[in-house]
C-alpha cells in the first residue's frame, strides 16, 4: 500500500512538473511571436504556481502589451508591498503609471521615491540607476540633488559626471571627476579609465580633448595646485602619444617635487614599450644627468643602452653617426660599471654592435676574448660570452670554429634552454657546409626540445631539408640555398641574392622557390628594408599561398606593420586574415591575442572567436 501511495505521488509530481514545462514553452513561443493574448494565458499561470521576478516581468509586460491595466496594477503594487527595499520596481510602478495615461499617479509614485531618499548613500545611488535604466535623466538628477543634501559628506562625483555623460555635457562630466580625484588622489588611475572611456584622447584637434586640456591646465596653474592635475596632463600626453609633451611635463613635475626622476624613467620605460626611442632616451638622460649618487642612475644607464641597442637591432635603419654614438655610449658605460655582472652583459652586447653593426668582427672578438679571461665569471656567463663568439665567427666565415664553441655549450649545458640554441645553431653549421644527415640528426633531437622557439626553429628547418632534399639531383641546388644561407648570416647579401637567382635559373621548378622568397624577404629586414620585404613576402602569397611558409610570411607582413611601419589597420587586417584561412597554423595563437592586443580588448590572453 505504502509503495502505491509512493508511485503515485511521484507520477503525479512528473505529470505536474511536465505540464508546466510545457506552458513554459509555449508562453515563451507565443511571447516571441507577439501574440500577448495567448502568452498572457500561460505566465498568468505560471507566475501563480512559480511567482519568481522572471515570471513577474513577463506577465506584468503582457498584461501591459494587451491593456489589462487594472490586473498590471494590482500585481506590481503587490510586488512593490512585498518588496519595500527593491526601489527598481517603484520606479517600474511609475512607469506603468505613464503607460496607463495616469500622469497624476506616476508624478506622485515619482516624488514619493525621491521623498524617500535618506542619508545612506547606497539608497541614493540604487534610486539613481533605477532611473537611468528608465531613461528619465531629470529624475535621476534630482534623486542625486537630494542625495547630496541628505548626505553632504559623499560626493556622489561618479553618479554627477555619469549622469552628465549621458546628457552630453562633457564639460561638467570632466568637472565632476576632477573635483573628484582633487579629494581622493589615490584613485586616479580610476580616474583616468573612467574619462579615457568617454573622451576622445586620441585626436588632438577634437572637442572633448581641447576641453579636458583646458580644464587640467586651469587646475594644474592655479596657486598650491594639486600635483595630480599635472599628473593627468601627463597620462594625456602619452594617450594621445604626444610623447614630447609628455616629457615636458613629466620634467616640470619632477622638478616641483624633487623626485629623483623616478616618474622621468618611468615614462622613458612607456616611450621604449611604445618604440618611441629619441624621447626614452632623452628620459634616461635627464635621470642619469642628476648624478651618480642618484637611486636610479644606473638603471637609468641601463635602460638608455637597452634603448639604443633595440633601435638598432628593430629598426635597422641608421647612420654611422648613430653607431659610433651607440659604441661610445657603451664604452662610457663598461667603464662606469667596472668589473660586475652588468659589465658582462653591457660587453656582450658591445661586442654584437662592434661585429653585426661597426662591421668591426676583429676588435668584437678580441674584446669577447679578453672578457672570456675574467676572473670569476659564472658557467652561464662564459657559455653566454662563447655564444656571441661563435656567432661572430659565423659572421667572419670560421664557421668550424663556431662549431667547436656551439659544441661546447652543448655539451655544458646539455639539458637547458643554452644548450638546446647552441645545438640549434650547430645543427645549422652543418646544413650550410651540405652536411645535411647529420643535420638531421642534430634537429631530430631538437624537437622535443624545452624551449617551444628552439623546437619549432629546429621543427622548421628539419621540414624543409625533408621537402627538398629527397633525390640526388636535389643536391646541388640544396647545397647551393644552404651557401646562400650563409652568406646571409655573413651579411654578403648580393652574394647571396645571386646564387639564389642561379637556383631559380637552373632548376626552374624546383621546390625551393617559396624558401628563396622568403629568406629574400628575411635578408630585407635584416637591411632594414622594410618595403622589399613585403613584396617578397606579398609575391610569396600570390604564387605560393598553399605551400608551408604561406602563414610565415603573412605573420611576417603583419608584424612589420604592427610593430615597423606602425599601421595598426593594415597589421589588424593581416593577423585576421591569418586566423581565418590558415587555421592550422603555428602562428594562430600569437596572431589572435594581437588581434585583441589591437583591438583594445581587456583581456588579451582569453579565448575569443569573434573577430
Amino acid at each position: 500500500m505504502k509503495l502505491r501511495l509512493l508511485l503515485s505521488f511521484f507520477l503525479l509530481s512528473f505529470i505536474s512538473f511536465s505540464q508546466t514545462e510545457t506552458d513554459i514553452q509555449l508562453a515563451q513561443y507565443y511571447y516571441s511571436n507577439g501574440d500577448f493574448e495567448k502568452a498572457t494565458t500561460y505566465y498568468e499561470k505560471i507566475y501563480n504556481s512559480t511567482p519568481t521576478r522572471v515570471y513577474f516581468n513577463r506577465y506584468f509586460e503582457c498584461l501591459v502589451q494587451i491593456k489589462d491595466y487594472k490586473t498590471a496594477e494590482k500585481i506590481i503594487k503587490k510586488q512593490v508591498s512585498q518588496n519595500k527595499g527593491e526601489v527598481e520596481l517603484r520606479v517600474t510602478l511609475g512607469q506603468f503609471y505613464e503607460d496607463a495615461n495616469e500622469p497624476a499617479k506616476a508624478k506622485k509614485t515619482y516624488e514619493d521615491i525621491i521623498g524617500d531618499i535618506g542619508s545612506n548613500p547606497s539608497q541614493t545611488i540604487s534610486v539613481y540607476q533605477a532611473f537611468v535604466s528608465k531613461g528619465k535623466l531629470d529624475l535621476a538628477k534630482a534623486a542625486l540633488d537630494k542625495g547630496r543634501k541628505e548626505a553632504p559628506s559623499y560626493p556622489f562625483n561618479f553618479q554627477y559626471a555619469d549622469f552628465y555623460a549621458l546628457s552630453g555635457n562633457k564639460k561638467e562630466m570632466v568637472r565632476e571627476y576632477l573635483d573628484y580625484v582633487e579629494t581622493q588622489p589615490t584613485i586616479l588611475e580610476t580616474i583616468e579609465t573612467a574619462i579615457g572611456q568617454r573622451v576622445n584622447l586620441t585626436n588632438s584637434e577634437s572637442a572633448d580633448f581641447i576641453m579636458l586640456k583646458e580644464s587640467l591646465l586651469q587646475r594644474a596653474q592655479k596657486a598650491n595646485s594639486s600635483i595630480i592635475f599635472s599628473q593627468m596632463l601627463v597620462w594625456m600626453n602619452i594617450q594621445n602619444r604626444n610623447f614630447s609633451g609628455a616629457f615636458n611635463q613629466v620634467i616640470a613635475l619632477d622638478k616641483r617635487m624633487n623626485n629623483d626622476g623616478y616618474q622621468v624613467f618611468e615614462l622613458g620605460n612607456i616611450c621604449l614599450e611604445n618604440k618611441e626611442y629619441e624621447t626614452a632616451r632623452k628620459c634616461y638622460n635627464y635621470v642619469m644627468q642628476l648624478g651618480e649618487n642618484n637611486p636610479i642612475y644606473f638603471e637609468a644607464l641601463k635602460s638608455l643602452l637597452n634603448a639604443r641597442y633595440t633601435e638598432l637591432t628593430t629598426n635597422r635603419s641608421y647612420s654611422q653617426t648613430e653607431i659610433d654614438a651607440t659604441l661610445v655610449d657603451y664604452e662610457n658605460a663598461i667603464t662606469k660599471v667596472g668589473k660586475s655582472k652588468l659589465s658582462v652583459s653591457l660587453t656582450v652586447e658591445y661586442s654584437h654592435i662592434l661585429a653585426f653593426y661597426a662591421n668591426k668582427s676583429e676588435k668584437a672578438i678580441e674584446v669577447l676574448t679578453k672578457l672570456l679571461e675574467t676572473p670569476g665569471l659564472t658557467d652561464i656567463q662564459k657559455a653566454q660570452i662563447k655564444m656571441q663568439l661563435a656567432d661572430i665567427e659565423v659572421l667572419g666565415g670560421d664557421i668550424w670554429e663556431a662549431s667547436l664553441l656551439y659544441m661546447q655549450i652543448d655539451t655544458d649545458f646539455k639539458f637547458e634552454a643554452i644548450g638546446n640554441e647552441a645545438k640549434f645553431k650547430n645543427a645549422r653549421v652543418f646544413y650550410f657546409d651540405g652536411e645535411f644527415d647529420f643535420a638531421q640528426s642534430q634537429l631530430s633531437v631538437l624537437k622535443e626540445a624545452t624551449s617551444r622557439v628552439i623546437a619549432n626553429d629546429a621543427l622548421q628547418l628539419s621540414v624543409m631539408i625533408t621537402d627538398n632534399f629527397g633525390l640526388d639531383s636535389n643536391f646541388e641546388a640544396m647545397s647551393w640555398f644552404a651557401s646562400s644561407e650563409l652568406l646571409i648570416e655573413q651579411h654578403k647579401y648580393t652574394e647571396a641574392f645571386q646564387l639564389f637567382d642561379s637556383i631559380q635559373i637552373n632548376f626552374p621548378y624546383h621546390s625551393l622557390a617559396d624558401e628563396i622568397l622568403f629568406r629574400k624577404a628575411k635578408a630585407m629586414e635584416m637591411q632594414g628594408q622594410w618595403q622589399k620585404a613585403l613584396d617578397y613576402y606579398e609575391d610569396l602569397m600570390k604564387f605560393h599561398e598553399k605551400d608551408i611558409l604561406a602563414d610565415d610570411a603573412l605573420f611576417r607582413m603583419a608584424d612589420i606593420y604592427e610593430n615597423i611601419l606602425l599601421n595598426k589597420e593594415k597589421a589588424l587586417e593581416l593577423y585576421k586574415q591569418l586566423v581565418i584561412d590558415y587555421k592550422g597554423s603555428l602562428f594562430s595563437a600569437e596572431a589572435r591575442k594581437r588581434i585583441r592586443i589591437l583591438r583594445g580588448d581587456k583581456n588579451v590572453e582569453g579565448e575569443d572567436d569573434e573577430l
